[in-house]
């Protein structure tokens, strides 16, 4: 009866149904033998379309429907689990056991219970919680087709809105240019404090502005500068888009695509708006970003960044996202372009933290925070491609071209055209000429 016991239990975590099938009601061994092979069928199916075709894969696992539908299916197995552990559990007959393996034998059904539908119940709980975030951030809509040159521009915004502004305005502004096909990625970095901006003929601030933001008679607010266009067009003139909100945008992002066309020359299919004042949040959901601190970085006292309160000290840092936020935004005794290549740093570094083990440990802290943090209009069609796309990326270099004067850029006095040149000469590289 002992080694009777052992066997049920182990069968009935292989293969469950079969203790029931072997030694009890066979109806409902049947229905478990039935349920588990069904199981094991969708696990085989999902690992050869991951295998095989990963961006219909994860278009279905980024999808509410799909999410939802593996919810359920969680739901189910967990409660089957639970009515055959407790069936195999009875059939056992601990009574007619030896008396110094009941405890084991009780405590590993047990066991087996708790994992198997613990682990089901966690996976429900995952599979919801992303579906509530997925469509609380991303978009509906159809897909974009990627641009002339087989690329897709996605514009990042990173929006600071302190007690010392008039609404919130973009202090990190970048645009991540991926190969459609490759995932080879190249990123432009463009300072906020670019001065005539010009502005493709077909938007409407080109009937305003037509030699360039504020060249002529300047603008509606203080200064007139690239991350002004957003606080100018938001607050002062958002019927300039009326259609923006309807699109999952906002009339100030529209703007600040049409500033960003203008300048790089690309077709901007998509943005992403980063809220600053929570992207603590997020970074603390990941449990800290690694970064390695060039020299020692100020932590202000108040708004006005004059004021130092404690330093970053330079060298290997782990940052939460207090210490972190203050590096990427500290002004005190830097420019603009150190505080850019900082915020490219932490970029970098939370895209790092990313990594499955750390995004399903922590994931319902950081789609709570994501959820608070980030504003785009990708669809969530697209996430599944965007995604596999992305896995690609990580493989291989980034091309980082910041429009600063180290690289001939002057933002007083910019000279587009040697900007639009450095812009085609990273994303679409000149074919080298083949050696007789």
């Amino acid at each position: 009866m002992t080694r009777r016991a052992w066997w049920l239990v182990g069968l009935n975590l292989l293969i469950p149904g079969s203790a029931q099938s072997l030694a009890g009601d066979r109806k409902l061994g049947r229905f478990g033998l039935g349920a588990t092979l069904v199981l094991w069928t969708l696990a085989v199916a999902a690992l050869v379309v991951w295998l095989v075709w990963p961006t219909v894969f994860l278009t279905i696992v980024t999808s509410s429907i799909g999410l939802w539908v593996i919810a359920l299916v969680a739901v189910f197995y967990g409660g089957l689990w639970i009515v055959l552990t407790l069936d195999t559990l009875r059939l056992v007959r601990l009574v007619k056991t030896a008396p110094a393996a009941r405890a084991w034998i009780a405590l590993s059904s047990v066991f087996v219970m708790v994992f198997l539908a613990g682990s089901a119940g966690y996976g429900a709980v995952i599979a919801t919680t992303a579906s509530g975030f997925l469509s609380s951030v991303f978009a509906s809509g159809p897909p974009e087709p990627p641009d002339e040159n087989g690329r897709y521009n996605v514009l990042l915004l990173g929006g600071d809105a302190g007690p010392d502004r008039d609404g919130l305005r973009p202090d990190s502004i970048r645009v991540v240019s991926i190969d459609a096909e490759t995932g080879q990625a190249v990123t432009i970095g463009l300072p906020r404090n670019l001065e005539d901006v010009p502005f493709p003929e077909d938007s409407p601030l080109h009937e305003v502005y037509p030699e360039g933001y504020g060249a002529i008679d300047g603008c509606e607010v203080d200064a007139c500068m690239l991350n002004s266009i957003y606080t100018e067009v938001e607050l002062k003139s958002p019927e300039m888009y009326p259609d923006a909100e309807a699109q999952g945008s906002e009339p100030g992002i529209e703007a600040m695509r049409d500033a960003v066309e203008g300048i790089t020359g690309l077709d901007i299919q998509y943005y992403v708006l980063i809220d600053m004042a929570g992207f603590q949040q997020l970074i603390d959901a990941l449990g800290g970003v690694d970064v390695v601190v060039p020299e020692d970085i100020p932590i202000h006292a108040d708004e006005t960044f004059t004021t130092v309160a404690e330093w970053i000290p330079a060298g290997e840092q782990h940052l939460d996202g207090y210490h972190a936020l203050w590096y990427a935004r500290s002004r005190h005794g830097t420019s603009d372009y150190d505080r850019m290549a900082r915020q490219l740093q932490i970029q970098e570094s939370m895209l790092a933290q990313f990594n499955p083990a750390n995004v399903l440990a922590k994931f319902q802290e950081i789609a709570a925070a994501g959820s608070q943090v980030v504003k785009t209009d990708v669809p969530q069609s697209m996430l599944g491609y965007f995604v596999n796309l992305a896995s690609k990326t990580k493989e291989l270099p980034i091309v980082a071209v910041d429009l600063v004067p180290d690289n001939g850029v002057d933002p007083e006095e910019p000279d587009y055209a040697v900007i639009l040149q450095l812009v085609q000469q990273a994303v679409v590289p000149p074919t080298p000429e083949p050696t007789e």
